[in-house]
């Protein structure tokens, strides 16, 4: 009558024999359980509490980065940092969970930890992914974060009061913005240029700078080596702490690499890195991990552990186990070669497609930052653009004053197969032109 298999049903009555709603008598039947009454309905007339009025900060008020949680099933979707099902290592993401599922492995990391980290995701760190970076450290001067989001709001929440005056770039990362903007009152926009942050008297003002020198968040400039050492001499001088955010660090195959981090030049310390696998791996791992003194890590693993006690053991063995097997070194290498490839690709489009606008991609980056004519409304054309099943990011999120990135979007690449870059782009240059040409109408 139903159309439902026997074993289905079966399986529902013993389902609610075992909840107690129904009852089973030998040779009679199966019946609703005695037991079973009817809930009495309550209705509360007592006016419930304005909890708003409470708050002392609103984060919901603040600018965000959005984007749609079902991007998956947009056709051209250039994101930036978002996991890639044709990138990540499935099965050997496999065989490093298997390892770390025995009996023994899961004895070694299933107790609690309280304020440690897995000894070994701490030693692959210091052996096979910081030296990468130039970084060379012991195992104290090393924590793991739920992402470099966490560490990032860490430091923050360590070094940063209602009067600590705070560097940061301008465009840069929102949410790091939106953190600090929620602890002081001081927040001073860096002056930046086509190499990133200038040292000038800006910056010698600020106590605390954070700044993105791999790939300047969002214009993807990659800082070169000199303008890094003008950097730490400048904070030297004014006896500033710089924290350097390696998002993407280990992504690339090309130049940019080579160009030593900005912390394999600190001699004083006065550099705290922070890094993270979701952008090399995937973003739902959440692991990242911050490198600083020791006396600043101690003080970081008590904050930690008020907040969370340490990020989940499972993962970080996992984690440990895929690099120590060599899987992440062929990562990196099957990865670097794709995004360079399609990076390429998108570079010869965009002069037949979008030949109003011009654009900047720092080597090595995932992503392009493109900039339209100035009367482009780039959150229009990103309107547009959607509903003809095309992301991109507008630019305009990334500045504190948004009207100055008002005619800026970002392509992302890293999550959209190469098969659809071609017709992607094609459809949105066609969108991007249709707006310049309007916008210039009007003008």
């Amino acid at each position: 009558m139903l159309g439902v298999g026997r074993n289905t049903v079966t399986s529902a009555y013993q389902q609610l024999i075992d909840e107690g709603f129904l009852v089973s008598h030998h040779r009679s039947g199966i019946f609703v359980s005695a037991d079973i009454r009817p809930a009495p309905m309550k209705t509360s007339q007592k006016r419930c509490a304005n909890l708003g009025e409470k708050f002392v900060i609103r984060p919901s008020q603040l600018h965000h980065i959005t984007k749609p949680r079902d991007w998956r099933s947009y056709p051209y979707p250039f994101l930036s940092g978002q996991y890639a099902p044709a990138l990540f290592p499935t099965n050997n993401w496999r065989e490093a969970v298997r390892a770390t599922s025995t009996v023994q492995e899961i004895q070694g990391w299933a107790a609690d930890m309280i304020d440690d980290d897995d000894p070994d995701l701490i030693e692959q760190l210091r052996l096979q992914v910081l030296p990468r970076r130039g970084i060379f450290v012991q195992p104290d001067e090393i924590i793991i974060t739920i992402g470099s989001q966490q560490a990032l709001a860490m430091i923050v929440q360590l070094f940063i009061d209602r009067e600590t005056r705070v560097g940061l770039e301008n465009p840069g990362y929102p949410d790091l913005r939106n953190m600090v903007s929620l602890a002081t009152r001081n927040a001073r926009f860096l002056t930046s240029d086509h190499q990133g942050v200038v040292p000038d008297r800006i910056l010698s003002e600020c106590q605390i700078a954070f700044v993105t020198v791999g790939h300047q968040c969002p214009t993807t400039a990659v800082m070169p080596e000199e303008r890094r050492k003008l950097l730490l001499k400048a904070a030297t001088r004014s006896d500033l702490l710089l924290v350097e955010d390696d998002y993407d660090a280990d992504l690339s195959v090309e130049a940019d690499r080579d160009i030593p981090s900005l912390k394999s030049m600190d001699a004083a310390g006065r550099v705290i890195y922070v890094g993270s696998f979701s952008k090399v791996l995937a973003p739902g791992l959440r692991i990242g991990y911050l490198v600083a003194t020791k006396p600043v890590i101690e003080e970081l693993r008590v904050l930690r552990r008020l907040m969370l006690r340490h990020p989940p053991t499972n993962n970080q063995r996992s984690l440990a186990t895929f690099i120590a097997l060599g899987h992440y070194r062929q990562h990196l290498a099957q990865t670097g070669s794709m995004i360079a490839e399609r990076a390429r690709l998108i570079a010869e489009t965009l002069p037949h497609v979008m030949p109003s606008c011009r654009w900047v991609r720092g080597a090595g980056s995932s992503s392009f930052w493109v900039e339209g004519p100035p009367q482009l409304d780039a959150r229009l054309v990103v309107a547009i653009a959607k509903a003809q099943g095309i992301l991109i990011e507008a630019g305009d999120i990334f500045y504190a004053d948004q009207a100055q990135g008002r005619n800026c979007f970002r392509i992302g690449f890293s999550s959209i197969a190469s098969s659809r870059i071609a017709g992607g782009l094609a459809k949105l240059g066609a969108i991007v032109e249709e707006q310049c040409r309007r916008a210039k109408d009007l003008w």
